[in-house]
C-alpha cells in the first residue's frame, strides 16, 4: 500500500493545504532537533543551561501543538469531504449495491483515517526531513557516524517495507471480514420478520456469531503484527546507535574526538533513527482507514462502461393488445393495450394474475379465452414460438441460474456472446458490484441472495437488449428482491434497455411504476397516467 494515496487530493481539497503545512512544519521541527541536540552538548559541557535550550524546548512544544491542530481540522475536512462524494454518488446511483457495507465504509472506515492525518502523516513528513537534515550535519561534524548512520538508516524502511506488505495483506482481510459482517447483519435485519416466519432467525444469529469471530481472530493477528513489527524495527535502531556508540566512545577515549561534539554526534544520532521508528509504529494505527479509503476511492473511481447501442431494429416495437384475455380459470377478463416503444406498468396484488398474462403471451401457457394481437395479427397455438421468443428479452418473476460462473448465466441470454460484451451487462446491472465474472454458482442459485440473482437475471435483459434485434421486454418484478436505493440504480439502468422498445413491467412497488409510460391495475385495466405522462 502506498504511503499517500493521491486520491485523497483528488477527492478531498483540503489534504492540498495541510500537506503544505505538514512540509513547513516538518521542515522547522528538524531545525528544532538540530538546535536542541547542540545546546544540551553545550549546557552538559559548560554545565550551564542556556535560555535558547528553553526556547527550543517551547517552540518544539507549540509546533506539536500546530501539528496536533491541523491535523485534526484536515482530518474532519477530508472525512466531511469523502462522505459528500459518497452520498452524491449514491443519488447518481455510482456506489456499490451492498448497503451494510457502505454503511461501514462511510462510518467506521472513514473515521478511521484520523490516526493517518493525526500520527502517521505528519511522521511521514519527519521521517523525510529529519534524517536528511541530520545527516547533512552529521557528515559536517563526524563523517565517520555520517557513514555509519548512512548506511544502518536503510536498515529501517527496508524491514518496515517487508512488514507492511505482510501487514497490508492482513489488514485487507480483517476489513473485508468486518464489510461481510456488516452486510450480512444488514440482510438479516431488513429480513428478519421472514426469517422468523420460517424459524430461521436461530441459524442467521449463529452465522453472524461464526463471521464475528472470524473478524476477532483477524483483529487480533493484526495487533500481533503490528507488536512484534514495533520490536523489529526499534531492534534495528537500537544496535545501529550502539554501534556509533561504540565508534565515538573509542575516539573519545583515545583522544580522537573532543568531549562536547562526541556528545553532539551522540545526541543527534538517534534523532536520524526515531522518525523512521515512528512511521513504523503508526503505520498500524493508520492502515484500517487507507484500507477503507482504497474501497471507497475503488467504488467511486469504478470505469463504468458507456451504454451499448441498442441494436438497429428493422422490425420496429410492435404494438400488443390483449383483448378480454383470461389467461387462466378464476381471472377477470384483461383489456390492454401495450404502445409500441412505450412502457407500460402493469399493479396490482398478488394473484390478480399478471404474471400468467406474460406466460400467455410467451405460448407457456395457453389462455382460457380472449385473444392477444401482436401488429394486428394473432398470437394462437400455431405461431412459430421459437422465432417470436426471439425478439423478446424476458425477465422471469424467479430466475433460474444454473451451476456454473456468474458470466456462463449471464451469457445463455446470448450464447457465443464476447467476454467484453458480458461483462458490459453485469457492470450496468450492477452485478460487479458484489461479485466477479468467474465466481462460482451453485445449484439453483446457492450461494446467492435473491437480490442478487435478480441482477444477474436482469444482465442477461440488458445483453440480449444490446447483441439482438429485440422488440418487446418482459420485466416481471425486477426490484422485488432489492433496497430502495439499488431499485432507484436498476430503474436507470433499465432506461437504454426499454428505450425504443415495447416494454411491460410487472410490479407491485410503485416507485418504480413511476419511471413507466402509463401505469395499469390488474384486474379491470384501469388506466392511470404515470408520473411525467400525459394525463
Amino acid at each position: 500500500m502506498r504511503p499517500f494515496d493521491p486520491r485523497l487530493a483528488r477527492h478531498a481539497r483540503s489534504t492540498g493545504p495541510y500537506l503544505a503545512v505538514c512540509v513547513l512544519l516538518g521542515a522547522l521541527g528538524a531545525a528544532c532537533v538540530i538546535a536542541q541536540s547542540w545546546l544540551l552538548a553545550h549546557a552538559v559541557a559548560t554545565l550551564s543551561v542556556p535560555l535558547a535550550l528553553v526556547g527550543v524546548f517551547a517552540l518544539r512544544a507549540l509546533l506539536a501543538w500546530a501539528q496536533e491542530i491541523a491535523a485534526h481540522r484536515a482530518s474532519a475536512g477530508v472525512k466531511a469531504e469523502l462522505r459528500e462524494t459518497v452520498l452524491r454518488s449514491v443519488i447518481g446511483g455510482e456506489t456499490p449495491p451492498r448497503s451494510g457495507s457502505l454503511a461501514t465504509l462511510v462510518t467506521r472506515g472513514v473515521d478511521a483515517l484520523d490516526p493517518y492525518f493525526s500520527r502517521y502523516l505528519p511522521q511521514l513528513v519527519l521521517a523525510v526531513i529529519v534524517p536528511v537534515s541530520v545527516l547533512v550535519v552529521l557528515f559536517r561534524t563526524d563523517p565517520g557516524t555520517a557513514a555509519i548512520v548512512a548506511v544502518t538508516l536503510p536498515l529501517i524502511p527496508v524491514f518496515g517495507a517487508l512488514i507492511g506488505t505482510y501487514t497490508e495483506a492482513r489488514t485487507r482481510r480483517q476489513w473485508r471480514t468486518l464489510e461481510v459482517l456488516a452486510g450480512h447483519f444488514a440482510d438479516v435485519v431488513s429480513g428478519l420478520t421472514t426469517l422468523k416466519v420460517f424459524r430461521r432467525a436461530g441459524f442467521q444469529i449463529k452465522e453472524i456469531e461464526r463471521v464475528s469471530g472470524e473478524h476477532r481472530k483477524a483483529t487480533l493477528k493484526s495487533l500481533r503484527i503490528a507488536f512484534l513489527s514495533s520490536l523489529a524495527l526499534e531492534l534495528a535502531a537500537t544496535l545501529s546507535v550502539a554501534v556509533v556508540a561504540v565508534s565515538v566512545g573509542l575516539r573519545l577515549v583515545h583522544g580522537g574526538m573532543a568531549f562536547e561534539a562526541a556528545l553532539f554526534v551522540l545526541i543527534l544520532a538517534p534523532e536520524a533513527y526515531l522518525p523512521l521508528r515512528q512511521v513504523g509504529t503508526h503505520f498500524h494505527a493508520a492502515q484500517e482507514g487507507l484500507a477503507a479509503a482504497e474501497e471507497i476511492f475503488s467504488a467511486l473511481e469504478a470505469e463504468r462502461p458507456a451504454p451499448t447501442a441498442p441494436a438497429p431494429r428493422g422490425s420496429g416495437a410492435p404494438r400488443v393488445e390483449f383483448d378480454a384475455l383470461v389467461a387462466r380459470d378464476g381471472l377477470a377478463p384483461v383489456a390492454l393495450t401495450l404502445e409500441p416503444g412505450a412502457t407500460t406498468a402493469l399493479v396490482g396484488p398478488s394473484g390478480a394474475g399478471k404474471s400468467s398474462l406474460v406466460a400467455a403471451l410467451m405460448g407457456f401457457a395457453r389462455p382460457v379465452s380472449g385473444r392477444i394481437g401482436v401488429d394486428g395479427a394473432d398470437l394462437v397455438p400455431e405461431t412459430d414460438w421459437a422465432a417470436w421468443r426471439e425478439q423478446v428479452a424476458w425477465m422471469p418473476q424467479n430466475p433460474y441460474l444454473m451451476p456454473g460462473t456468474v458470466a456462463e448465466n449471464i451469457a445463455i441470454a446470448v450464447p457465443g456472446a464476447a467476454e467484453k460484451e458480458v461483462r458490459a451487462a453485469a457492470a450496468a446491472t450492477g452485478v460487479l458490484g458484489y461479485t466477479t465474472l468467474d465466481a462460482p454458482i451453485g445449484e439453483e442459485g446457492r450461494g446467492l441472495s435473491a437480490g442478487q440473482a435478480q441482477r444477474i437475471a436482469l444482465a442477461r435483459v440488458h445483453l440480449r437488449c444490446a447483441l439482438l434485434d429485440v422488440r418487446l421486454v418482459l420485466l416481471d418484478e425486477p426490484t422485488a428482491h432489492l433496497d430502495p436505493v439499488t431499485e432507484l440504480q436498476i430503474a436507470e439502468a433499465l432506461e437504454p434497455v426499454t428505450r425504443d422498445r415495447t416494454t411491460l413491467l410487472i410490479t407491485h412497488r410503485r416507485a418504480l411504476a413511476v419511471h413507466a409510460d402509463t401505469v395499469v391495475t390488474c384486474p379491470g385495466g384501469r388506466r392511470l397516467a404515470a408520473a411525467g405522462a400525459a394525463p
